[in-house]
C-alpha cells in the first residue's frame, strides 16, 4: 500500500533553516509528480510547493518562493523541503503528497493529489 512518512520538522528561530524529507513507498515514485502542503493552526490546507515526475521542474506557491527548495531522490523513493529564512508565518503541520496522475500546468489544486503523509509540524518562533 501506499505510504508517506514525513520527517525532519522542529522548532526553528526566525531567520533560520529546517529541511523536511518524505520517505514514499508502495508506488512507482518516479512515475509520478509529488508536491508539499501545509496547514497553519486555525487555517485550511495550503499548496507550498511541487516537482515533476524527474525533477527538472519546480515550482512554489509565492509566500514561499525564494525561501523555499523542493527536491526528489528517485534513487531513495524521497522528496525534500529545504526552508530557508524562515518566518513565524511558516508555523505549520507539513505535508507530502502524491499526484494521482500527470499533471498539465497547475501543481496547486490539491484535488490533483490522491495519497497524503501524517505530517511533520513546523514551528517558528524565537
Amino acid at each position: 500500500q501506499v505510504q508517506l512518512v514525513e520527517s525532519g520538522g522542529g522548532l526553528a528561530q526566525p531567520g533560520g533553516s529546517l529541511r523536511l524529507s518524505c520517505a514514499a513507498s508502495g508506488f512507482t515514485f518516479a512515475s509520478y509528480p509529488m508536491s508539499w502542503a501545509r496547514q497553519a493552526p486555525g487555517k485550511g490546507l495550503e499548496w507550498v510547493s511541487g516537482i515533476d515526475r524527474d525533477g527538472s521542474d519546480t515550482y512554489y506557491a509565492d509566500s514561499v518562493r525564494g525561501r523555499f527548495t523542493i527536491s526528489r531522490d528517485n534513487a531513495k523513493n524521497r522528496v525534500y523541503l529545504r526552508m530557508n529564512s524562515l518566518k513565524p508565518e511558516d508555523t505549520a503541520l507539513y505535508y507530502c503528497a502524491k499526484a494521482g496522475a500527470f499533471i498539465i500546468g497547475d501543481y496547486s489544486g490539491l484535488a490533483e493529489y490522491d495519497y497524503w503523509g501524517h505530517g511533520t509540524q513546523v514551528t517558528v518562533s524565537s
